[in-house]
């Protein structure tokens, strides 16, 4: 029997980020994936441009260059596991968050999902890495309007094999796979067991 597949895509939400932890033959490890909040919106624009070479008056040889996707992720408020994590923060021992010049940061695994009006699609790309959020404070007027943070995540070819990232729709032979991707980064031909 053939699926139907979704005519449109919607809503963005179960954003999770997974820390690269290092490299074991050839291939990028990760760190258990955590929840990040509150997602409000990801725009990613494709990063690369096409090389084009003339001859005998014609295109003669083109070639496309795929470097990945950069974009803006919008969020409610950037979890303190995100700044200490990824973006090298230091908490100290009263619970406050120093950003510091010499913060390290680390690239990551970036997952969400997307409805559909038939079926959730699920997301990964597979070496990520982020700007400092940009922050919206304002006062308050007739209504609360909560602010935002924005931070630009780039989604670059992942270093050990090109892989950029990849989505997952739910069927009947996948369904343990996709009830399971979140718990950690999903890789091709990933089995079901996690």
């Amino acid at each position: 029997m053939a699926e139907t597949a979704n005519k449109v895509l919607f809503n963005i939400k179960n954003v999770h980020i997974a820390k690269v932890t290092g490299e074991e033959g050839g291939k990028l490890t990760y760190d258990t994936p955590f929840k990040v909040p509150g997602a409000r919106g990801w725009s990613p624009e494709p990063q690369g441009e096409s090389a084009v070479w003339y001859a005998d008056g014609i295109i003669y040889f083109r070639q496309d260059v795929n470097q990945g996707y950069q974009g803006d992720l919008v969020i409610a408020m950037t979890p303190e596991q995100f700044l200490t994590e990824i973006l090298g923060r230091i908490k100290d021992k009263n619970g406050a968050i120093f950003e510091n010049i010499n913060d390290k940061q680390s690239r990551f695994a970036f997952m969400f999902e997307s409805d559909g009006d038939v079926k959730s699609r699920r997301y990964v790309y597979h070496d990520c890495t982020a700007t400092r959020p940009s922050r919206e404070h304002s006062t308050i007027e007739e209504s609360i309007e909560p602010g935002e943070d924005t931070i630009t995540v780039t989604c670059a070819p992942r270093s050990t094999d090109g892989a950029i990232g990849a989505y997952l729709e739910p069927n009947e032979t996948n369904q343990e796979i996709y009830n399971k991707f979140f718990e950690k980064v999903y890789e091709k031909d990933q089995a079901g067991d996690v």
